[in-house]
């Protein structure tokens, strides 16, 4: 199969294959969950409830065969246009899981973080994130480490750096004419992680939706249909099989 994979979800997980080279960080924008509640009679909620378990299979698969940094697209900067219940909802949904998730994920050897511009969230999801993240800090630096973007946008993390740029270039702390690709990166809230070398976007969309607008510059691209939830850990072997038979040059021949 090529880039797309027209295989359905709800393959068993089989054990970890451990023979073959892994990218480094893999990016995935998580589609489909409301969807998949649809096609079920449920509400989206469910969709996003099950949608957050498949985040915790994955990531926990992504690290048991190598992946370093794996990074999900959880709640978008555009998503607060929702309707009220559904941004409820999935906060509420953060505020159940991202606690026990992180617990979970660390006895098993991965570092939680939380990416984004946590700013605006209220006080206790705020408060939630640095506890997760002081959770995530005993497993040390060289942890692999899952990373849920929550109230992100591409243009909007840029926008951040350009303005951080800005104020120190105005405070005479950084000359302009020695600003290097390097520097806007470091104030990007990727800046601890690599750049992703594959991104994977199920649900059939085609599109990149605003993420990691900056960081995809050489990314490999793997679409596939298959809704978000219902997304396995043979689905990911896919994308990875695939991914090692692309020819990457980096610009060169």
């Amino acid at each position: 199969m090529g880039i797309f994979d027209w295989a359905k979800g709800g393959k068993k997980p089989k054990a970890a294959q451990t023979d073959r080279p892994v990218p480094r960080h893999i990016a995935v924008i998580m589609d489909g969950n409301g969807r998949w509640a649809k096609k079920r009679g449920l509400p989206r909620q469910m969709g996003h409830k099950t949608g957050a378990e498949t985040f915790r299979t994955i990531a926990t698969y992504c690290r048991d065969i190598g992946v370093k940094y794996f990074t999900v697209y959880a709640f978008s900067t555009e998503n607060w246009k929702r309707p009220q219940d559904e941004v409820d909802a999935l906060m509420n949904l953060f505020r159940a899981y991202l606690t026990e998730a992180a617990e979970t994920m660390v006895a098993r050897g991965v570092a939680v973080r939380i990416i984004g511009d946590l700013s605006v969230l209220p006080d206790d999801l705020k408060q939630q994130i640095a506890d997760v993240h002081a959770l995530a800090d005993t497993l040390g630096p060289d942890a692999a480490t899952a990373s849920l973007c929550i109230n992100y946008g591409g243009r909007d993390e840029i926008k951040n750096a350009v303005r951080a740029i800005a104020r120190e270039a105005a405070e005479g702390r950084l000359d302009p004419e020695t600003i290097t690709e390097d520097d806007i990166s470091a104030r990007l809230y990727t800046a601890r992680m690599p750049d992703p070398d594959l991104i994977i976007r199920p649900s059939g969309e085609i599109r990149i939706s605003n993420f990691l607008l900056w960081q995809s510059a050489y990314a490999e691209y793997y679409f596939t249909d298959v809704l978000w939830p219902d997304f396995s850990t043979a689905d990911m072997d896919a994308a990875i099989d695939d991914f090692n038979r692309r020819n990457r040059r980096f610009g060169g021949v």
